[in-house]
């Protein structure tokens, strides 16, 4: 996981910022699936 990512994800959870987490975990599983392809 990317450092920029992480300090992201603690920001949102630390102001628990719904909207951010939920964005950024979309973001996270769409990042994963274009780096690692499904077999």
């Amino acid at each position: 996981m990317p450092s920029w990512f992480k300090k992201q994800m603690k920001t949102a959870f630390k102001n628990k910022n719904i909207h951010q987490i939920v964005v950024l975990n979309q973001c996270w599983f769409f990042y994963r699936k274009k780096k690692i392809p499904e077999k």
